[in-house]
């Protein structure tokens, strides 16, 4: 979805500050410093400091390029290829690749899901993805899902995000199963959906993790990134109902709820992941129509502000489910309000996003309401080595090249605090997303 580590993990903010302080001291070094004190690298995307999403942004911004058929520089490959860990995980960021990964660097589940999609869909990598792939493997939780980082409890957002690396490798999400118990990705992704004993107007909804109690709140970032993994896609993924040829699937399925079976699941029993993504479209579709075509806001004070990067992220969940109306109205919003949207200006991560987003619902990136949102993209790193003419932007459906497969998430970073973008599926790094 945007992730996306994504601000829905605000829901588990005390955690995850207490994972930042590890981030940000596991180099001390000189090159270290934020960007102001030093050169960023050769071949990066974006002019922020990357510490805390380096690898993810590189990593969307290759798969929109790749997406609409523009071949990204070598240098900026290289430069994601450079960051991955010998055991084949990926930190958020290393400054110094020429220093090899210690105990001390904190291996991010989510670049290192994001990474895969990326390496896989530009082909030629598939010994790295393997290598990183098996990381992934090696440390999924009892449950089937994975947390943010190695042994932290799973989290919608990164279960989602790795599901999406799964399905770029070639991997069936359905038969990874962690080394002791017997549960897959989608069982723990599903355990996340609130049923039929939720209030109605949240059911379908996807929480980010349950409370110190066990209970599911509703979060829309988390019900973007789970959808879209739930129909086993990733973050690139093309359009189940517009672009790809197929046809419009119309409204989704919302969550059907019967007296109760006596199961203790309030009536709704096992739902597959398909019957499980309908449900979160439309509890999505309502919350987007609620809101006048986006989703708001989940930063503390900012509630009623439109929240630009897991709209994207719903945008590409809908489109791929087929639910192109839904999406369309959500994608046309995204156009009218673009340039209220001030980290699309140069953000690599918002402007990969919405490239996505475009493709996804059969926008047009090129012209994405009079803004060329490709070329904003590729002015934000090295020259690609090539890109294709025509007034689409390139567009190419998503394909298996041979080596692996065929994605708002951002971030947020401030005061120590490191949350899930989008994406938003994302933990997006928005700063609120770099997602």
């Amino acid at each position: 979805m945007s992730l996306r580590r994504t601000a829905a993990a605000l829901a588990a903010s005390t955690a995850l500050c207490a994972v930042a302080a590890p981030v940000a001291a596991a180099d001390e070094s000189p090159s270290a410093r934020p960007p102001a004190q030093r050169d960023l690298p050769s071949g990066l995307y974006g002019k922020d400091d990357p510490r805390y999403d380096g690898v993810w942004r590189q990593s969307t911004a290759l798969l929109a390029q790749d997406a609409v058929g523009v071949e990204p520089a070598a240098e900026a490959v290289s430069w994601l290829t450079g960051q991955q860990c010998e055991d084949g995980s990926f930190a958020s960021y290393r400054p110094d690749p020429a220093r090899a990964c210690t105990d001390e660097t904190v291996a991010d589940v989510n670049a290192t899901a994001a990474a895969v999609q990326a390496l896989a869909a530009l082909g030629g990598h598939g010994e790295r993805v393997e290598r990183a792939v098996k990381w992934l493997r090696t440390v999924q939780n009892e449950d089937g899902g994975w947390g943010f980082n190695p042994g932290g409890p799973s989290d919608a957002n990164s279960v989602s995000v790795v599901i999406g690396a799964l399905d770029a490798a070639d991997e069936d999400p359905a038969r990874t199963l962690p080394a002791k118990g017997g549960k897959s990705p989608y069982d723990s992704l599903l355990g996340f959906q609130l049923g039929c004993d939720a209030e109605e107007d949240e059911r379908g909804a996807f929480a980010y993790q349950p409370d110190e109690k066990g209970r599911l709140a509703a979060n829309d970032d988390a019900t973007a990134a789970a959808v879209l993994a739930a129909r086993g896609e990733g973050l690139a993924a093309p359009s189940g109902g517009g672009g790809g040829g197929a046809e419009d699937r119309g409204a989704a399925k919302a969550l059907e709820c019967a007296e109760d079976d006596g199961e203790g699941d309030g009536g709704d029993g096992k739902r597959t992941p398909a019957e499980a993504a309908d449900a979160g479209a439309a509890y999505l579709t309502r919350v987007l129509e609620a809101g006048g075509g986006h989703l708001k806001s989940a930063m503390p004070g900012a509630e009623e502000q439109p929240d630009h990067g897991n709209t994207a992220d719903a945008v590409i969940a809908l489109a791929a489910g087929g639910h192109r109306d839904a999406a369309g109205k959500s994608l046309t919003w995204l156009e009218k309000n673009l340039d209220s949207w001030d980290k699309a200006s140069g953000s690599p991560a918002a402007l990969g996003q919405l490239v996505l987003a475009a493709r996804a619902a059969g926008g047009d990136p090129a012209d994405f309401g009079g803004v060329n949102l490709v070329e904003r993209l590729n002015a934000t790193g090295p020259a690609p080595a090539s890109v294709p003419s025509g007034g689409d932007g390139g567009r190419k459906e998503a394909a298996d090249d041979g080596d692996g497969g065929s994605p708002v998430v951002w971030s947020l970073v401030g005061a120590g605090l490191v949350a899930g973008a989008g994406a938003g599926f994302l933990i997006s790094m928005r700063k609120r997303r770099a997602r």
